[in-house]
């Protein structure tokens, strides 16, 4: 058991080696320029976020504004609707109708 333990162990400095110069030979940059990549991609991300964060905001006010329009297009139909309806009652209760007049 103890070999099979020490036989796992070789096999894993192997592969820690491997990994370390297949790593090293395929770095694409330096550290110094590596953060300066990661810096930028920030920034980047940075200015992509605030990007949808404006037309998120536009695009809000835009249905706020909508909203409003549509709002006040419906308070005034109702409005007219009320005004209608007003109209009718009163010339229905301030007529003399034919009839009344016989009595």
């Amino acid at each position: 058991m103890a070999d099979n333990d020490s036989n796992s162990f070789l096999w894993f400095l192997a592969g820690l080696g491997v990994g370390a110069v297949v790593g090293v030979l395929y770095a694409p940059r330096a550290g110094d320029e590596m953060r300066e990549v990661i810096r930028s991609k920030a920034q980047e991300g940075t200015e992509k976020a605030r990007e949808q964060v404006r037309k998120a905001r536009e695009q809000a006010n835009d249905w706020v504004d909508r909203g409003r329009d549509v709002l006040n297009q419906q308070k005034e139909q109702f409005r007219s609707a009320y005004e209608a309806g007003r109209q009718a009652y009163n010339e229905t209760t301030t007529a003399t109708p034919d009839h009344a007049k016989n009595i």
